[in-house]
């Protein structure tokens, strides 16, 4: 089984993001969780076995991909919260070019995800769902045909893969994409394509999700239980490159959110239609500035360009990331309440350390009260349902910044209307 070729992005001071791209290699993670609480956010199912089996599955096209029905493990339909209520504390861990490779960290954190009562979002690359020797079908914009700065696969990993996109999607998680050839830069990079071009790159990701088992000639596997058309609503852009084309582009297609920017620790809103809600800036313990919540980041500010730097200081590397997103989520937790938006890799880069500071990071914040680890559908679901008044109100606290009076004053009930036939009421008409 081939390792997978993973790039990331750089994240420099506060408020700055500078991109550049890096080679690496790497596996995933996932199951979910959005425990119960007031407001419609359990999940139901039983989440410390196997997924439930699939009910019959009506193949869709060649059979790569099928529908099934409901997803399993899906919070309960959400509900506006109520006068007085404090919103839950959203946490989402998502995963950038999601592949299982000879690492088998897609599998091992699955396990972690379902033992902490999480939800996830994976961002699967397309190209690793196409074999090498069919890598001229790709057609990237702006390059050549076969051209990836990600590589391809191999049959044996796009195997590996599909086990586990299937187990992923019936334990609760969400399969979003991170397109395809990861062209970052000048010369073609996702930041210079045009609306025309994403939407382009977008419908060759679905294919060869649609289409994986004509590519490999692996007739007899078994399908995604998913439809593929109606699973994807989000992505994240390579390198955080292209934002606007893509989110024009997205928003035409009907996707739902876009998680491809920089922002602080504030309730999200729309853009083009689309619910923001991308990476963030948290505290980076040992620095004045704070950092991108991303391992990439962390990694290119630690040991520079350099994926595997002194071994000496790799416990200390992932100890920082791990005290930066804590900080993070005590920060948001005990103040506005705002979700926290973390973004991955599968890669051991400076000897695991990364991978390490997530899988603590889950442990420590998934079960607290309140705290709903969920997928970017899920937390999307939620905002839709919610009084737009509501999130406005949500948005007026800065970063850590709590209400003032409490919870219970912060949103009040709406006054009640007037009873018909007294003083001050609308007289009866008819």
């Amino acid at each position: 089984m081939r390792a997978l070729t993973r790039r990331g992005m750089l994240g420099l001071g506060a408020g700055a993001a500078a991109a550049v791209s890096l080679a690496g290699c790497g596996g995933d993670t996932g199951p979910g969780r959005t425990g119960g609480s007031k407001g419609g956010d359990s999940t139901g199912g039983d989440r410390s076995g196997k997924p439930e089996p699939t009910k019959t599955a009506r193949p869709i096209g060649d059979g790569s991909t099928s529908f099934t029905g409901k997803q399993p493990h899906q919070p309960s339909r959400p509900v506006p919260l109520e006068p007085g209520q404090a919103p839950p504390q959203f946490v989402v861990f998502s995963w950038d070019g999601a592949g299982e490779d000879s690492q088998k960290l897609f599998s091992h954190f699955r396990e972690v995800a379902k033992k902490n009562d999480a939800t996830m979002t994976y961002f699967l690359s397309g190209v690793y769902m196409l074999p090498e020797e069919k890598r001229d079908l790709y057609r990237p914009p702006q390059h050549s045909p076969g051209r990836s700065d990600i590589g391809f696969n191999d049959a044996e990993g796009i195997a590996a893969t599909v086990e586990q996109l299937r187990l992923a999607w019936l334990e609760g998680n969400e399969i979003g994409t991170h397109f395809n050839g990861h062209f970052c830069g000048a010369d073609g990079g996702v930041g210079e394509w045009s609306v025309a071009e994403w939407k382009d790159e977008i419908a060759q990701a679905k294919w060869f999700v649609k289409a994986w088992k004509t590519h490999t000639g692996m007739k007899n596997e078994a399908p995604l239980p998913f439809d593929y058309d109606k699973e994807l609503i989000g992505a994240r852009t390579p390198c955080l490159e292209g934002q606007e084309n893509f989110m024009k582009a997205a928003s035409e297609l009907g996707f739902r959110y876009d998680t491809s920017g920089v922002n602080n620790q504030v309730w999200p809103k729309k853009k083009q239609g689309l619910w923001d809600l991308s990476l963030q800036l948290v505290p980076f313990p040992g620095h004045s500035f704070e950092q991108l919540t991303m391992d990439y980041n962390f990694m290119v500010n630690q040991s520079g360009t350099t994926t595997q730097g002194d071994p000496a200081k790799h416990e200390l590397w992932g100890d920082q990331m791990r005290d930066g997103l804590l900080a993070g989520f005590r920060r948001a937790y005990d103040g506005n309440r705002a979700p926290l938006i973390i973004g991955n890799h599968f890669e051991s880069w400076n000897g695991g350390a990364y991978m390490r500071a997530v899988e603590e990071t889950v442990e420590a914040v998934c079960t607290k009260p309140d705290v709903r680890c969920v997928s970017f559908r899920q937390l999307a679901d939620w905002l839709d349902a919610q009084d737009p008044q509501t999130l406005e109100k949500l948005r007026t606290l800065n970063v850590g910044e709590s209400p003032k009076q409490g919870w219970k004053s912060f949103l009040p009930a709406a006054p009640a209307p007037a009873p018909r036939g007294v003083p001050g009421a609308p007289a009866a008409k008819g």
